[in-house]
């Protein structure tokens, strides 16, 4: 984290103001990030250890990372939109970094992570975004009925804890088959993966580190 850049900002979103944590490599970028945090009405925010876990692997990895609170969630304006206003917040933060730190001569891919209620966000908003990587974390497809994994991405992660209770990982295997996507799990971890968030970084870092 001493070799990247901090600030917080807030941005225009659909619904008011936007909050935003924005870190950048001091190194040249290999990418652009955005991190979307768990469900809104259960707690979640962008200061979620999972969340957190993917901001500081991502900065290692040298992506402009940006986290940020879905609307009425920590500073950010609005209220709940049963996702599809949350979906309209992370393509706004995704066109904010394209636009600002994209220039005439090249295009950084994108990439889009989310855990949980954000990795189902994520999905939704792929399919406008047309990202070249994803990172799913327990993506809880089926309550809001996400759609499968771009045929445009690259590549996507999706890690799953074998004793989540929450995301079931049966339904998320219902979802994955017809589509043939790999599921990495990690044995013993539950839903906010207590004690295993070493071993989800490793997994990241592991599976990008030779991608980009």
């Amino acid at each position: 984290m001493n070799s990247s850049v901090i600030q917080n900002l807030f941005i225009d979103g659909p619904a008011g103001k936007l909050e935003v944590i924005l870190g950048e490599p001091r190194s040249i970028p290999k990418g652009l990030a955005i991190i979307a945090h768990p469900h809104p009405l259960h707690g979640g925010t962008m200061d979620n250890k999972v969340i957190h876990t993917l901001f500081t692997t991502l900065l290692e990895l040298e992506f402009v990372v940006a986290k940020f609170n879905f609307r009425g969630v920590g500073k950010s304006e609005g209220v709940y939109d049963h996702g599809r206003g949350e979906t309209e917040d992370a393509i706004t933060i995704a066109q904010m970094l394209r636009h600002q730190f994209n220039d005439h001569t090249a295009d950084l891919p994108l990439l889009l992570a989310g855990f949980s209620f954000g990795g189902a966000i994520q999905l939704h908003a792929a399919k406008r975004l047309n990202p070249e990587y994803l990172i799913l974390i327990a993506p809880s497809v089926v309550n809001l009925d996400a759609p499968s994994v771009p045929e445009t991405a690259q590549y996507a992660l999706i890690i799953q804890g074998d004793r989540d209770d929450i995301v079931l990982p049966d339904r998320l295997l219902a979802w994955a088959t017809p589509q043939s996507q790999p599921i990495t799990f990690i044995p013993g971890a539950e839903h906010f993966f207590h004690g295993k968030l070493a071993i989800l970084k490793q997994v990241i870092l592991n599976a990008f580190k030779n991608r980009i």
